[in-house]
């Protein structure tokens, strides 16, 4: 029997039950952008920052770019600087602003702040500043990695307020300097879990729940004092286990959901801390098998969130060894097979965790499952992938402020099969991102609420292994189609 003689199953958007608000889908700069924008090839430079920022589309109606809303700027602690003493590898090395002497050098980190100006004027409405270490010049061991250290703050007791000056200092500088106002800052990245930031790998430090809460509460008094409206995230976690109790670690870098939110937690609640809004920044690493593992994990976060009145934003994440479905990170991949499994986390951090804001990792990258984009570096050159368009299926057409909406059908959702989620635009268009995992065609049916299909018209747009769908504006429909196999499919509503 044939896909298409089977018969459909209808999804049906719940116009009653609206979920959470998307804020935004976003990568970061790390570490390629601060080669990468020093390129003099100005044809592939540009053509990264259209593929990444772009919402135009081609004469064919295809976009050019994935539109991402949210641009993370990866702000130095000065390892570049420090050269091979740094202990840190040279391409994962940056610059710091601030000099040894106290003033400022805003010509520093100038391949970044590059691809800032790129990000605005091709209409990236967000940027968030985050941070690895703390500048050299206030770490206990003068390094912007954690060797010889243990499991605390890199950061020396009296530079406290330093840190914190600094952070509000460079704020206004990207913006008197460059134009680009920083939305949101992450002081502190990854300081739970088993992560001790030893060298000679990358700039980075852990910290306990009461020291994250000390910086915050620092940085937010300095930002304040300064007139600036940058809203302070907490706390990149390393592990989503780690929001919900102690994972590889000490009581005091665990339970970060509780010990942030809970009024009981007297010594780091920060509920009532200007600037540092209600919710939780965490990186999807390590959790995403098994699958069933990976939903579960999710609902308990999100119900944990809820208990507490806190919002999620998955903000970093790529392929890591654990991920043996498609290999593990090792060796790049430009096909669907990195692509879907990925779309199937988005789908599963939207839709059971609640996310409000989806980040991948790094924009580029070199031979690692850790870039959108394969860069080669040695001939200035530059590669788009599958993976990259298939988080386009979700960053070009679910814009800031669309509503996520519930959609259920009699057919059970099938992680190796099919996963559909819905979204509701401000312009009031619907979205509709549907996840065909199987290599089978798949005849599918949906409407919004229980209106027939075809009162509404759709255009859709592809993304698969073949020729020329990446994001490929396939001929309308009435909601009655059929889901090609090893593709993802956005439907988006059209005004009659």
């Amino acid at each position: 029997m044939t896909a298409l003689s089977v018969q459909a199953q209808t999804y049906v958007i719940d116009t009653k039950h609206p979920q959470q608000t998307i804020e935004h889908f976003g990568a970061s700069d790390a570490w390629s952008m601060q080669n990468i924008g020093l390129w003099q090839n100005e044809k592939e430079v540009n053509k990264i920052a259209d593929w990444l920022f772009s919402t135009e589309n081609d004469a064919n109606g295809q976009p050019l770019g994935i539109g991402l809303s949210l641009w993370r700027f990866n702000l130095g602690a000065g390892s570049a600087e420090q050269g091979d003493s740094s202990y840190i590898n040279k391409g994962t090395r940056t610059e710091c602003f601030l000099r040894f002497d106290g003033t400022y050098d805003w010509t520093r980190q100038a391949g970044q702040v590059r691809f800032l100006k790129m990000a605005k004027e091709r209409g990236v409405p967000k940027f968030l500043a985050f941070l690895n270490s703390p500048p050299v010049f206030f770490t206990e061991n003068e390094l912007a990695t954690n060797t010889g250290r243990g499991g605390t703050l890199n950061l020396r007791s009296e530079c406290y307020d330093a840190f914190a000056q600094f952070m509000a200092e460079c704020m206004a500088g990207l913006e008197r300097e460059h134009g680009i106002h920083v939305d949101y800052i992450s002081p502190i990245n990854e300081p739970d879990g088993h992560w001790n930031w030893q060298g000679p790998k990358q700039e980075g430090s852990p910290a306990t729940n009461w020291e994250i809460a000390e910086v915050a509460r620092k940085t937010s008094a300095a930002f304040t004092e300064k007139g600036l409206k940058t809203q302070i995230m907490v706390n990149e976690s390393s592990d989503l286990r780690c929001l919900l109790g102690i994972y590889k670690t000490s009581w005091e870098r665990g339970n970060a959901i509780a010990s942030f939110w809970s009024k009981d937690s007297t010594q780091t609640y920060l509920g009532d801390t200007p600037l540092v809004p209600r919710l939780m920044l965490a990186h999807s690493y390590w959790t995403n098998t098994p699958v069933s593992y990976m939903k579960k994990i999710r609902m308990d976060l999100h119900k944990t969130l809820r208990k507490y009145g806190a919002k999620f934003w998955q903000s970093e994440i790529c392929i890591m060894d654990n991920d043996k479905e498609i290999g593990g990170g090792g060796g790049y991949d430009f096909s669907m097979k990195t692509a879907l499994y990925v779309a199937r986390v988005i789908h599963h951090d939207l839709c059971y965790a609640n996310a409000e804001s989806w980040s991948w990792w790094r924009a580029c990258g070199g031979n690692y499952k850790d870039g959108l984009i394969r860069v080669f570096d040695r001939r200035h050159e530059a590669r788009d992938s599958r993976l990259m368009w298939a988080l386009g299926n979700y960053s070009r057409f679910v814009r800031p402020g669309a509503v996520r909406y519930d959609i259920s059908s009699k057919e059970k959702e099938d992680p190796y099969g099919v996963m559909v989620s819905a979204y509701k635009n401000q312009d009031d268009s619907w979205v509709v991102v549907a996840i065909n995992y199987s290599d089978k065609e798949y005849p599918f049916s949906f409407s919004v609420g229980r209106s027939s299909p075809s009162t509404i018209t759709w255009q859709s747009y592809r993304t698969s292994d073949t020729e020329g769908e990446t994001l490929k504006p396939i001929a309308p429909c009435d909601g009655n189609t059929t889901l090609a196999p090893r593709s993802i499919t956005t439907f988006v509503s059209i005004k009659n």
